[in-house]
């Protein structure tokens, strides 16, 4: 992505929680994804570029039907597989990333490197927030490196409560 958003996640948090200019997070996102496409010789379709834009609407993590739903909508059809598709797709080439604890998708906060992504997700409004984990660093690393074990995918996800609702809740 641009070094915009890479201070604001250095300097408020991870996006998600972060206040900032929403719109042009979103075409920033679009922009990087279309240039992702471009210099991998990937098909940024209309239906894939439909699902980023839904997926970027908020920083909340979308199950596949929630989507389905959004692309019937849009005259997108009104299939499975089309959804499937599109998120198969996007996650394969980073765009996007599954929140396991939420069987749901999220738009990729940094889709133009490689990664290691750690979410923390709020309990109470299902916001998501996406930041960098390194566990093959951390306690993990270590005790797979000592038991000669090599991790090839984590997934970090962390339940808790956002600031937004954490400060609702407190007042």
């Amino acid at each position: 992505m641009t070094s915009e958003l890479n201070k604001i996640n250095a300097a408020d948090g991870p996006l998600g929680f972060a206040q900032h200019d929403h719109q042009k997070c979103m075409s920033e996102a679009i922009a990087a994804a279309e240039a992702r496409c471009a210099a991998d010789g990937l098909r940024f379709t209309p239906v894939r570029r439909k699902v980023l834009e839904i997926l970027l609407q908020d920083h909340r993590a979308l199950g596949a039907y929630t989507l389905l739903d959004r692309l019937r909508e849009d005259g997108f059809g009104s299939q499975p597989p089309i959804a499937y598709r599109a998120l198969d797709f996007l996650v394969a080439n980073g765009l996007a990333h599954k929140i396991e604890r939420l069987n749901s998708f999220i738009a990729c906060v940094h889709p133009s490197r490689s990664h290691t992504p750690a979410f923390m997700i709020c309990r109470l409004c299902d916001a998501v927030a996406e930041t960098e984990s390194s566990p093959s660093r951390g306690a993990l690393g270590d005790v797979a490196r000592a038991t000669g074990f090599q991790i090839e995918r984590t997934v970090v996800e962390a339940e808790g409560v956002c600031p937004t609702c954490r400060d609702k809740a407190d007042a």
